[in-house]
């Protein structure tokens, strides 16, 4: 006997119903009911265009237009949530179109495909989540600004392969993450331009033979131009390949400054104070603070790694056209957006109101350590030693100091000058801390008139962004 089809958005050339197990592999509507506003936006633009070129009348595409802002209506309020029956987002819209305006809804779907609604879609979608994420690096700009500026002047040990190197300004490091940030905003806003073109016109993948105007659809829906080719619009998923690898890079910067953060916490270098507002205890140690903000965006960059390269692994063998193989795109991509969202917001909170640097803590590092070697180099050089020399003569001195169990500053002054004539009372200065830094006055260094003119520079930035 035969089954019955359910209704289903394609042809009546099949006879029978999928097997349900296959319905629920099938289906995207899921994932993709995420996809909603943006599928009835683009909606709207496709049917104020077929009536504007005369292939359905004006009163049908008002219709269309306003059925479509009610079914919005009905999804805001909680009471159009179509299930598995729909397939996707797109058909489920349809369906209830139908259900409101009966024959005229069907016409909807006149000169496209769902190949190119989906393509549009997602591009509507992404360009808007660009748009807050750039936002969001904004935010979190402003917050590392406002730490930096309040310790220009504070020191902290630098370190290159997680040893001492040399002391620098607090500010200096915290603006390494700002510049870090900044390239990240750029480069979701270079994305953004290629991601804003449209795809919607291109069909399921040749075009159509109704006189339909792209342009206006285009340009209805902000889009700054439209896919010459038809075939690449509906197969191109290189803008969500470009997002994910530019969300990897967020991830890579927030992920680099939690490690630091998590090791500042610690008891061993207790750089940093966590607040009650962004930490978390033992469940039987109570003495324990944790930094779960920073470990759990440490621990969530990888998932974001995991969708670039799933994202890849997708497109490497796909021929032209459209093949269903797409529709992976979009779990990931959503789990991607959400994830560099909340880390985002997390660490603008943490850098907010999570932690204090403890200066006094910090000038203590600074102070018991040879991160002031390369000075007494430099001094010597300053005063016509060659810099090797100098250099080898350094090396000697501190593996003499750690024999004795002393730092370079408590040598005396006639225990210098028997290392070498050039030295004199100076070189106590030379390699204060503060000095080693303050001496550091090569454009893009550490010395506080570089620092406190690089941190107006981002201000002014930040302040000249909307």
């Amino acid at each position: 006997m035969t089954q019955a089809a359910a209704p289903q958005p394609w042809s009546d050339r099949f006879e029978t119903a999928l097997h349900p197990a296959i319905v629920v592999f099938n289906a995207s509507i899921g994932f993709d009911l995420a996809l909603i506003e943006y599928d009835l936006t683009g909606s709207q633009a496709h049917a104020q265009m077929l009536a504007e070129q005369g292939i359905i009348s004006r009163e049908e595409g008002e219709a269309i237009v306003a059925g479509l802002e009610q079914i919005r209506s009905e999804y805001r309020a909680g009471q159009f949530q179509p299930g598995l029956d729909a397939e996707d987002v797109h058909f489920a819209v349809e369906r209830r179109l139908t259900e409101l305006l009966g024959d005229v809804g069907k016409k909807l779907h006149t000169a496209r495909s769902r190949n190119d609604q989906v393509g549009t879609d997602t591009r509507l979608y992404l360009r808007d989540r660009v748009d807050r994420i750039r936002q969001q690096l904004r935010e979190y700009q402003r917050v590392l600004l406002a730490q930096a500026e309040q310790h220009v002047e504070t020191l902290i040990p630098g370190y290159t392969h997680l040893q001492r190197a040399q002391p620098l300004s607090l500010a200096h490091h915290l603006h390494a993450y700002l510049e870090m940030a900044e390239r990240d905003w750029e480069r979701l806003g270079d994305l953004r331009k290629r991601l804003n073109t449209s795809p919607l016109g291109a069909g399921a993948l040749a075009g159509t033979t109704f006189p339909i105007n792209r342009q206006r659809t285009a340009e209805l829906l902000g889009f700054e131009r439209v896919y010459a080719n038809s075939l690449d619009a509906v197969s191109d998923r290189d803008s969500l390949v470009e997002f994910l690898a530019a969300a990897s890079l967020i991830m890579v910067h927030l992920s680099r400054l939690a490690e630091e953060v998590i090791l500042w916490a610690s008891e061993e270098f207790r750089f940093i104070r966590l607040s009650d507002r962004c930490a978390t205890g033992s469940s039987i140690m109570p003495q324990k603070k944790n930094p779960d903000v920073p470990e759990l965006v440490r621990g969530k960059t990888g998932r974001v790694f995991g969708h670039l390269q799933a994202m890849l692994v997708v497109l490497k063998g796909l021929p032209l056209a459209y093949n269903k193989d797409l529709q992976e795109d979009k779990e990931g991509l959503f789990d991607a957006v959400q994830t560099v969202e909340s880390c985002l917001e997390a660490m603008t909170i943490l850098f907010a109101e999570g932690l204090s640097f403890q200066p006094d803590r910090l000038a203590t590092a600074v102070e018991a350590d040879f991160s002031n070697a390369t000075d007494v180099a430099d001094y010597l050089a300053a005063r016509g030693v060659p810099f090797r020399e100098a250099y080898n003569l350094v090396g000697r001195v501190v593996r003499a100091c750690l024999a004795q169990g002393k730092l370079l500053k408590d040598l005396s002054l006639g225990e210098w000058q028997a290392l070498h004539p050039q030295f004199e009372a100076d070189i106590y200065e030379a390699i204060a801390p503060r000095q080693v830094v303050a001496a550091r006055n090569s454009q893009g260094g550490t010395g506080f008139e570089q620092v406190r003119s690089a941190l107006a520079t981002v201000r002014q930035r930040l302040e000249s962004t909307p």
